[in-house]
């Protein structure tokens, strides 16, 4: 077989390898989305269905009349939405400080920021709900905001992509007069944007997918998120399939509106990730 003829065998095989394996994963996806708009009888037919027969927006409707799921969603576009602004706030200024300043502990910070990404969660719970309990911040929104208003995963990609960024701009603007802020928020900020919106989006879908600190920091239902709400629905509406199903799409909704939003600035952003030394 000629060279040609071997390669463009290779490229239609590795297209079709990729086709079927997006259809393997979209398929639970999509057959949620298709259950959650037919009736209990349609899920258990014998004949199995892939579509339904019409359209019932009575399912999301139902969804929020039997059950207080407006106050979880609420609860969790607050937290998230909080989680997301802080970290974007920190973590760059940070990741900038250990890029572009020398100062004595410098790299023994660095080492010990990313000896906490390998520690689970799980390991600092009761520490963490010790520290919130003493402060007087259970059941309160700053005891779901603050412990995650910074990550160290957020601080390392921040300074790897700040490192990048050539430190002849710097200069120049300090040759000119401006002052670090300024330098930061007109020079450094802009040229990481897709960095940003990288951690923006890696930050939103942990927090709004975070179900264990929630569940141990809330004594009641006030500020519980989605992710609990989501799980006493189902422990509610176990025998409703057509119920669980919208619910599981209105809590899955935001994070696939979010990534399509920014999927280009996110793509720009792993490419840099992976393309750094």
């Amino acid at each position: 077989m000629p060279r040609s003829m071997a390669r463009l065998f290779m490229v239609v095989l590795g297209q079709i390898a990729l086709l079927a394996g997006a259809i393997l994963i979209m398929t639970p996806v999509l057959y949620m989305v298709s259950a959650s708009f037919m009736t209990n009888d349609e899920i258990f037919s014998t004949r199995f269905q892939i579509l339904p027969s019409n359209l019932n927006w009575g399912n999301y409707i139902e969804v929020f009349a039997r059950f207080n799921f407006m106050r979880y969603l609420s609860n969790s576009v607050f937290v998230t939405g909080a989680i997301v602004f802080l970290n974007l706030l920190f973590s760059p200024m940070i990741g900038y400080s250990l890029a572009k300043f020398d100062y004595p502990g410098k790299n023994i910070l660095m080492l010990f920021i990313l000896a906490t990404v390998m520690v689970p969660f799980t390991a600092i719970l009761i520490p963490l709900f010790l520290i919130v309990r003493g402060l007087g911040w259970v059941n309160t929104y700053q005891g779901l905001i603050v412990p995650f208003a910074m990550s160290a995963f957020g601080v390392f990609l921040m300074r790897q992509f700040i490192i990048s960024v050539p430190d002849d701009y710097l200069d120049a603007a300090r040759i000119d007069g401006a002052g670090e802020f300024r330098i930061y928020f007109q020079i450094v900020l802009p040229l990481i944007q897709p960095a940003l919106i990288t951690l923006a989006i890696i930050v939103f879908v942990a927090s709004w997918d975070e179900f264990l600190w929630v569940l141990v920091a809330t004594a009641g239902d006030t500020l519980r998120t989605l992710p609990i709400g989501l799980a006493k629905f189902r422990e509610q509406y176990q025998t409703r399939f057509e119920l669980m199903m919208a619910g599981s799409v209105i809590a899955a909704a935001p994070m696939v509106v979010v990534f399509l939003a920014l999927q280009r600035r996110f793509l720009q952003g792993m490419a840099g990730l992976s393309g750094l030394k």
